[in-house]
């Protein structure tokens, strides 16, 4: 079974967020490198490639089977993808944030 994964409005500006903050790092950064806010990016996204197929392999969040989320690995950290999958042919992205974020979802 393939599912369609579809971000969110805030799911999409947490990305957009994303993005910005690294690339602000790597420009206040000596040796900042200004392909990472790139990869991080498409680090994302082809971490959440693997909700296309198998969205039940995540952890539950809270009580729902339904509401879980992805951890996806990026350098010394990552991030964390909170998603509801919908029905049987759609999961939906409502965050996206960085592991060490304070306010995760």
């Amino acid at each position: 079974m393939k599912y369609s994964v579809v971000f969110s409005q805030a799911a999409a500006e947490d990305l957009a967020q994303l993005f910005d903050f690294a690339l602000q790092r790597e420009l206040d950064s000596e040796t900042g490198d200004l392909d990472i806010p790139d990869s991080a990016v498409q680090a994302i996204k082809n971490g959440i490639a693997f909700l296309t197929s198998s969205p039940f392999a995540c952890r539950k969040v809270g009580s729902s089977s339904f509401i879980r989320e992805l951890i996806i690995p990026f350098g010394h950290t990552g991030y964390v993808a909170l998603f509801e999958i919908v029905d049987s042919k759609t999961v939906i992205i409502g965050a996206v944030r960085h592991q060490r974020e304070d306010d995760d979802h």
